[in-house]
């Protein structure tokens, strides 16, 4: 087949946001007057959307399950300190621009459990807000990833039928999305979880460079 329409996740995809993430993290987690994390455990708590990511680092920080009110403060001043520092060092994988103007021909779409505003920006001030023609955020529907909602949605608004589209993403949460929305898959085992999470969660087709996405489009 050939695809008609391409849908696709943003951390760990598009951009390496490791250290912004853990940072702001971390700078939530001081302000709080809780030891740092790991940066890989933090990572492992990436996916969800950010109140779960937040949730699970309390947790671990608490080593307790965190009050509802507690999520709700830390959330607040997570946003502040991400907001402050969503691009010190976050970039575009490599390839990844020149991936995206090679397939300028095809509608694209990002949908990620990241909040839109944050999404938008990091989208703009990296310079390739211009490839897509759908954004959705893990705020924009009543439902986020791994719910089919979102790519279906995004499919929608960009002229598609679900079986018409591949969704390109690094983790369980991308690829279970995929299969909810009858799509088919594509895992960047350069991205933050890796070949086997991406394996084991049945992904139709993995790549290790981003170019080579062109390949699997082009061959379907």
């Amino acid at each position: 087949m050939m695809y008609r329409c391409l849908l696709f996740d943003l951390d760990g995809t598009l951009i390496d946001s490791r250290a912004d993430l853990a940072n702001s993290i971390n700078l939530m987690l001081a302000e709080l007057h809780r030891a740092p994390l790991p940066r890989e455990l933090v990572l492992s708590f990436v996916g969800e959307g950010v109140r779960l990511l937040v949730l699970r680092s309390l947790r671990a920080s608490l080593e307790r399950e965190p009050e509802e009110d507690e999520v709700d403060h830390a959330l607040e001043i997570c946003f502040h300190h991400y907001g402050e520092h969503l691009l010190d060092e976050t970039r575009l994988y490599p390839e990844v621009a020149e991936t995206l103007a090679a397939l300028d021909d095809l509608p694209k779409a990002v949908v990620t459990n990241k909040p839109y505003a944050f999404t938008m920006t990091i989208l703009e001030r990296l310079g390739v807000i211009s490839h897509f023609r759908v954004v959705l955020g893990g705020d924009s529907l009543a439902e986020r990833k791994p719910s089919a909602l979102p790519l279906l949605e995004a499919a929608r608004r960009c002229g598609a039928q679900a079986g018409e589209c591949l969704m390109i993403g690094d983790s369980r949460v991308d690829v279970e999305a995929g299969k909810n929305a009858g799509m088919k898959t594509c895992g960047y085992v350069g991205g933050f979880r890796g070949r086997g999470e991406l394996s084991d969660a049945g992904a139709d087709v993995l790549i290790e460079r981003f170019s080579e996405l062109l390949k699997v489009v082009q061959g379907g």
